[in-house]
Formats: C-alpha cells, structure tokens, sequence
C-alpha cells in the first residue's frame, strides 16, 4: 500500500509543468517524507509569504499631498508663460501705437506736399510774367504826371496841344487798367507784388530786400528804406524776387 501510493504520488509530480514560475507558485517547502506518507502527522513549519507590490498605502497617502518644491515647479511655468505673454501684449500695443503716429505724419506730410505743389505750381510761370509786368510798369512810370493834365486851360490857346495831352491821358489810363486787371488777376492765383518805398517807407528787411546802396538822408531812420529800384514780388507769402531798394545810413 506504502509503494502504491508513492507511485501515484511520483506520478503527480510528473505531469506538473517545470516553468520557474508554476514551480515558485505551486512547490511548497515539504520533507520527503510527507510526500511519501501523507497520512503521517509531522511538525509542518510555518510558511511566510512576501509581496512583490509597492507600498501603495504610503504612496497614497504621499501622493495626496505633494511636496511644495513640485508645485512651484508646476505653477513657476505658467507663471513664466503669463509674463511672456504681458510682455509680448506691451510689444505689440508700442508697435500699433508708432505704427498710427508714422501713419499720421505720413498724412500730415503728404497733405503740407500736396498744398505746397498746389500752391507753388505756377512758380516757374510766374517768374517769367514778372518782366511783362515790369515793362508794364516802367511804361507807367515814364509819363510825367505834368503831361496828364491840360498844359494851359486858355480856352483861347491852340486845341492841339490839349488833344495831344487828351490821347495820352487816354492812353495811360487803358495802360493802367490794363495793369490793375492783370494784378488782381494775379493776386487771386497768390503773385502780389510789394513796393518797400510806399508810405513812410519799411525797415530793411533782408529776407524780402536787395540793399543795392547805403547814403544819408535827413528825416529818415538808419535801416529804412527810401527808395525802390525794382519792386519785389511774392507767390503765396514766398518770396519769388526781392525788392531792390536803397537804405539809410546817417552814422
């Protein structure tokens, strides 16, 4: 019966596979001869048992609560992407802003460009119109004021010289019609032409003056002028050619 039951004992054994880890599952720590007499009582030592798993009670309980160092870590980056953030917010707006003031003094120039060209267009015309209109003038001027009026009013006296005296006052005033239409038509475009001598006369200025000659005349200022030579003209408060004058100098 002993030898019966150590053949079906050996037979078990045979048919229990031989991998590592059916073996360190299922063989147990046993003598030989509990495999022999199972039957027989025997001092069976006490089996201890070790897991493999981590402690996951002390895991939890530390993963509840991170330490302070990782979340400074996770909070230092979304800190770092909102100031980059601001930053590139303040970038921009100065970018915008000097992008409108460029803008504007484009506008602005462009605007001071466009009325510059508008208003000195004519520049060049205008300064070859200023001999015609000087001619003009030196033509005016050339007739003695003596001659414009009747030279004897005898009633008596030969009509020739008083028609004679009659056409040319005719003709100096259709000259000097002529001259006051071409002025006003040429102030409406901005040409004016100035005469420094008029009234009591101007202070030299050399902006809008050609001094030609200095000499000493009583009742008059140091610097003022007395006398034009060639009257000066101006196109939209731009001086196109100075007045030739002469100034005082009494010292």
């Amino acid at each position: 019966m002993i030898r019966r039951s150590f053949l079906r004992h050996t037979q078990v054994l045979k048919h229990i596979p031989r991998s590592s880890h059916s073996r360190t599952n299922l063989v147990t720590p046993c003598s030989y001869k509990q495999i022999l007499y199972p039957s027989l009582p025997s001092r069976i030592l006490p089996r201890r048992y070790y897991s493999a798993a981590p402690e996951t009670a002390s895991t939890t309980a530390s993963s509840s609560d991170p330490p302070a160092s990782e979340t400074t870590e996770q909070a230092d980056p979304i800190k770092k992407e909102l100031e980059a953030k601001n930053r590139e917010i303040i970038d921009l707006k100065d970018r915008y802003l000097r992008s409108v003031a460029d803008f504007r003094n484009l506008q602005d120039r462009t605007s001071r460009d466009v009325k510059s060209a508008r208003d000195f267009a004519i520049t060049k015309f205008a300064s070859d119109l200023i001999e015609s209109v000087d001619n003009l003038d030196r033509a005016l001027t050339t007739v003695p004021s003596s001659k414009l009026a009747p030279q004897n009013s005898d009633p008596d006296s030969p009509p020739q010289d008083n028609e004679y005296n009659k056409d040319l006052t005719n003709l100096y005033d259709g000259l000097k019609m002529t001259e006051t239409i071409l002025m006003g038509t040429l102030k409406k475009h901005g040409l004016e032409r100035f005469d420094p001598s008029e009234g009591e006369g101007q202070m030299f200025n050399p902006n809008r003056h050609e001094a030609t000659f200095q000499t000493k005349v009583e009742g008059k200022e140091n610097g003022q002028v007395f006398m034009t030579q060639q009257k000066g003209f101006i196109l939209n408060g731009r001086v196109i050619r100075a007045a030739k004058v002469g100034v005082v100098k009494n010292s």
